[in-house]
């Protein structure tokens, strides 16, 4: 098959469930496109989804939005993939893995088939054995295989912490790392407030009991999903604003540091599998994974984290 010229204003979205479909509408109003294409083994529901859309073009940016097949998205700049089983009340992220594994099976040999040359965004869960699934079915270097990761878990984060400190989110520094899903790891050791330690400026702002302030912020983290799917059934909205920022990390070639889900190559002793480290996001993916500081047990909790990654891809690949 003839390999096309990727069209750095386009994107395909392959899912179009509620997180592809909330994806869809966020890129639309992003204006970092032109052109969109949805696919999901519901024909109808694609093309529902992209006459919803579309109808509001007139409020934002003329762009072209579809629903399409494989042989569309091959010139995609990014395709980003959402495709798979809904995460039910009382299920873990781990709990999908067999289910979307399989339905990964017959989606990403569509693409290697296509010699397709641009950014493969994973977010369907568990995103981390997706992307290494990803990655080993479509033979794309490591670099172009990303997954949404721990994005969404750090901006929970922030947020918590802007909330217990008072201050704009965005002012915060800090990572959830690993895993996303029960074994992430929230980063303390790295983190800050406009390069202030976080224990220091809690101390400003009359926080003095920071373990347990620390304990109580890193579950709430943990479990914002768990309870946002037994109040509403899915959680859409905050991963949409994660693809969207994402993409415009790739598209605008921002070299910008992301918690994305990458292959680890020994970093922090962890070999082989793929997790969540920030990581400098541009045109070409992952240019690099960034060591941020981390105290003994918290590399020990990475390992842990890896660890329990490895052995669920083992059981599926």
């Amino acid at each position: 098959m003839k390999q096309l010229e990727l069209n750095n204003r386009k994107v395909a979205v392959i899912g179009c469930g509620f997180v592809g479909a909330t994806s869809a509408f966020g890129l639309m109003q992003s204006g970092l496109f032109s052109e969109m294409v949805l696919i999901d083994a519901n024909t109808e529901k694609a093309e529902g989804e992209a006459m919803d859309i579309s109808h509001g073009i007139p409020f934002a940016r003329p762009m072209k939005i579809y629903a399409g097949g494989y042989d569309d998205i091959m010139d995609a700049a990014i395709i980003v993939v959402t495709a798979g089983a809904n995460q039910k009340p009382g299920e873990t992220r781990l709990d999908l893995v067999q289910k979307n594994v399989g339905i990964f099976k017959s989606i990403i040999p569509e693409i290697a088939k296509r010699d397709y040359q641009g950014i493969l965004l994973i977010v369907s869960n568990p995103v981390d054995i997706l992307t290494y699934t990803a990655h080993k079915l479509s033979g794309m270097p490591e670099n172009r295989v990303i997954g949404s990761g721990t994005v969404l878990d750090t901006a929970r984060l922030k947020y918590e912490l802007g909330e217990h400190l008072g201050v704009d989110s965005r002012s915060v520094h800090a990572f959830i790392i690993g895993e996303h899903g029960d074994s992430e790891i929230a980063a303390w050791s790295s983190a800050n407030v406009s390069g202030i330690p976080l224990n220091t400026f809690c101390e400003m702002r009359g926080h003095f009991n920071h373990d347990d302030s620390m304990e109580r912020i890193a579950a709430n983290v943990r479990n914002s999903a768990y309870e946002i799917i037994a109040k509403k059934n899915a959680t859409y909205y905050g991963i949409a604003m994660s693809v969207k920022r994402i993409c415009e990390a790739i598209v605008r070639d921002e070299k910008s540091i992301l918690p994305v889900s990458g292959m680890i190559h020994g970093m922090y002793g962890v070999e082989d599998v793929v997790l969540s480290m920030p990581a400098i996001v541009g045109k070409n993916g992952i240019e690099r994974q960034v060591p941020i500081s981390l105290d003994e047990d918290e590399q020990k909790q990475l390992q842990k984290s890896a660890q329990i990654l490895k052995e669920m891809a083992e059981q599926v690949l």
